[in-house]
């Protein structure tokens, strides 16, 4: 039997039949307990190996399971090699997870910050843009729609919350699915979902239909800050993310100023709309809907010739696809500043860190105390921040609501009262407005090309009355009687009369449903305040740039949320229309600064393969504050300012206090 121990071992018998194995050579190299016996003659060697050559002789321990020692040594030699092999392989592991991020950000700098982040900037600029301008579109065309499609108040109400309830959804859908399929297919996805609704929105005559695509609108557009801001980020290195993400924070603040000026300038202008029968009617606020389409078809143009975000495409083991892309980044901006000859150097780009391994990190107990608090506490200070956010849009609400209330107010407070007046054989020819007439009676009266605003008739008779070409808003009659009254050509119909006993009353050519009256449905008010508001934000748009780098994140967080909170208790001082107006610009211009903190934040506190859910998260978090605070808010109209001023002041202090718990990022590479 070949064995390699058979040259090297001979075995003995002892007299009682016991063998003992000594080594070739009287070597002591055997097992220890071969010198408990002495060693034996040969001639006492057993018959069964008598004649046997020493090659040829057994190591008895192998019948018995025990190996040679020669045997251990080489296992332990080559389990000791195996370890430090591995050893070797999980160091140089390690080591490139850890410098991925360093690399990524030594490459960021090598390609430099200029044409191709500009082009980028603006790109995603208008993407940002168009999702301010849908921010405004349903304020704006809610007075001209809830007419023109009989809209009651309550399905009004319904409008603006769904809208803002899809923007929800759509921010906590597609801020995940970035960290899937990618950045820039996700925002061609949304931009064309905002696009293609939006537009079927200007042709919906019912109002079920417009509902319905306005809510597949905002879920399209809603996604578009998480994912603009993560794209965005992703091409800028440390030093440039501060500034550049505030300046383009004030791309949305042009959304704002986009959508009043055109709304000021198409809305108001019936003649600018056109019919097709008597069934389709393509009014002045449907061309508004649609000339508010071009910031995001600009963009979904744009966007179609970016690339793919290279740190997404490293996440997901797709190295030559971001190797070219960020060569192309490279090449484009030195070729720009006038130096073509310079060659992108990168060869190799180390691995990422997996998802998996991050879930675990984040889980296990084995980091730091700090890392533990971080991972635990840095998303629940976040959503406290988000919670607080929400008083911004709540105020946002507040503001015009307050307008609208001071004018009802103010125009109520000259509504003219008649009562008990009998009028015979007059020939009205002059218009109604703003008048309350109870326990009247009107016999052989005649109402011609007139119009009739916020008028209403209590108790009243009509007899033997004429009504020809009247237009009227806001206009009621409430148990009245009506006798051999004529109706002709007017909107005088159904909904009209409440409670009215009507005997040989004859309606010709009635104009049934709704109609809009464009000088009265579109306050120029209305539009100023909400574009002053949105050119208020200029300003803190802009220091908040300059110093988002220089003085960090958290300063700027926490110092503009205490110093909007200051500005809330000017509010008190809310007099007069003016005062609103001007405490409105001036709450926007210091609040903003923390906005765009926030989003900065927001992008570098996630790993990469995290961003875009982690974001989108937030602002579903941020929409669903600012639903329940608009609620709120609006619910005090006209009853108190107190309780809406002491809520945003708690929050905002809280806010600006909480933010001060957060970590700095502003040295911080994206992990």
């Amino acid at each position: 039997m070949d064995d390699p121990y058979h040259n090297n071992v001979n075995q003995q018998m002892t007299e009682g039949g016991d063998y003992t194995y000594t080594q070739d050579g009287g070597g002591q190299d055997g097992y220890p307990y071969q010198t408990d016996y002495p060693p034996q003659d040969e001639d006492a060697a057993s018959d069964a190996t008598e004649g046997a050559d020493d090659d040829d002789q057994m190591y008895e321990g192998e019948y018995q399971g025990v190996p040679h020692p020669d045997e251990i040594k080489e296992a332990r030699r080559a389990a000791r090699i195996e370890a430090r092999r591995k050893a070797r392989m999980a160091t140089q592991q390690e080591e490139e997870e850890e410098n991925l991020p360093e690399q990524y950000e030594t490459i960021m700098e090598d390609c430099g910050h200029g044409r191709f982040q500009w082009m980028l900037f603006f790109v995603l600029g208008l993407a940002l843009m168009a999702d301010g301008v849908d921010g405004f579109v349903v304020g704006f065309v809610l007075p001209s729609a809830e007419k023109d499609m009989c809209i009651s108040n309550a399905d009004k109400g319904l409008l603006g919350l769904l809208v803002y309830v899809a923007m929800m959804v759509g921010a906590l859908v597609w801020g995940g699915l970035s960290d899937k399929m990618g950045r820039r297919k996700c925002l061609v996805y949304v931009l064309t979902i905002d696009l293609i609704f939006s537009f079927l929105s200007c042709f919906a005559q019912g109002y079920g239909f417009f509902l319905f695509f306005r809510f597949c609108s905002g879920f399209g557009i809603g996604g578009s800050i998480p994912i603009v801001y993560t794209y965005f980020t992703e091409f800028l290195q440390m030093d440039k993310r501060g500034e550049h993400l505030s300046w383009l924070c004030m791309f949305w603040m042009l959304g704002g100023l986009y959508a009043s000026f055109t709304a000021w300038g198409i809305i108001p202008h019936y003649g600018w709309g056109f019919a097709i029968g008597s069934e389709f009617q393509m009014h002045s606020w449907r061309l508004f809907i649609l000339v508010c389409l071009f910031p995001a078809l600009a963009a979904l143009v744009g966007v179609v010739f970016m690339p793919e975000s290279p740190r997404f495409l490293l996440e997901n083991a797709r190295h030559d696809e971001a190797w070219m892309i960020l060569r192309q980044v490279h090449d484009t901006n030195w070729k720009a500043k006038g130096e073509p000859e310079r060659v992108f150097t990168v060869t190799n780009i180390k691995t990422p860190q997996t998802q998996e391994d991050e879930f675990i990190e984040i889980q296990s107990d084995t980091g730091t105390a700090f890392q533990r608090w971080t991972v635990r506490h840095v998303t629940m200070l976040q959503q406290k921040l988000c919670v607080f956010s929400g008083i911004y849009h709540g105020l946002g609400v507040w503001f015009p609501d307050m307008i609208k209330y001071m004018q009802y107010e103010e125009y109520e407070s000259k509504v003219r009262v008649f009562h008990r007046e009998r009028v015979e054989r007059f020939h009205f020819n002059f218009s109604l407005i703003n008048q309350i007439h109870r326990e009247g009676e009107y016999v052989h009266d005649k109402f011609a090309n007139i119009e009739i605003k916020s008028v209403k008739f209590e108790n009243s008779l009509f007899e033997n009355c004429y009504f020809e070409d009247v237009k009227s808003t806001n206009t009621f009659f409430e148990n009245c009687t009506i006798k051999n009254t004529v109706f002709y050509n007017t909107d005088l119909w159904q909904e009209k009369f409440k409670n009215c006993r009507m005997e040989n009353t004859t309606f010709l050519h009635p104009k049934k449903g709704c109609h809009l009256n464009f000088q009265e449905e579109n306050d120029i008010v209305i539009y100023m305040v909400s574009f002053l508001g949105s050119l208020a934000v200029l300003p803190g748009n802009i220091i908040s740039a300059l110093f988002m780098d220089k003085i960090g994140r958290i300063r700027i967080i926490g110092g503009s949320m205490l110093a909007s909170s200051a500005c809330t208790f000017l509010l008190l001082l809310s007099f007069s229309q003016g005062a609103v107006i001007c405490w409105q610009c001036l709450f926007y211009a210091v609040s903003v600064a923390a906005w765009n903190g926030l989003e900065v934040i927001s992008v570098e506190l996630y790993p990469s393969s995290k961003r875009g859910t982690a974001f989108g998260i937030l602002n579903g978090i941020c929409k669903f504050a600012a639903i329940i605070a608009s609620f709120i808010f609006a619910a005090f109209i006209g009853i108190t300012k107190i309780i809406p001023i002491f809520l945003a002041f708690a929050a905002l202090v809280c806010g600006g206090l909480v933010a001060l718990k957060l970590p700095e990022t502003r040295e911080k590479i994206l992990s």
